[in-house]
């Protein structure tokens, strides 16, 4: 049980870090440029951005996205040696998809 459970922790935990990263805004080359340090915003949320929200499909296309790299991964590590960490991959993959059951296909 806590096997399953490294699992699950492991993998919820990379997944709301990919679907935050994926809501996060894009940054420009030329807003990285910006303005002088002297022409820059000042204050309390001058700096703040809102992030995008990802729709339902964008929320599955992540969720599949980190599962089909789980399955990626695990299938290229063949040798003995790494035999836990593929399985532990596969068992991460397997509770991502649990959470697509019933979704509608993508």
């Amino acid at each position: 049980m806590r096997a399953r459970d490294k699992a699950a922790v492991s993998a919820l935990r990379t997944t709301l870090a990919a679907l935050d990263n994926a809501e996060a805004v894009p940054v420009h080359e030329a807003e990285l440029r910006g303005l002088a340090l002297e022409q820059s915003p000042v204050g309390a949320g001058a700096t703040e951005a809102a992030r995008r929200e990802l729709s339902e499909h964008g929320v599955v296309a992540v969720v599949r996205a980190e599962a089909a790299e789980r399955l990626e991964v695990a299938a290229r590590l063949n040798s003995p040696a790494h035999a836990d960490r593929a399985a532990l991959l596969r068992a991460e993959a397997a509770v991502l998809l649990r959470f697509l059951d019933g979704c509608d296909p993508a």
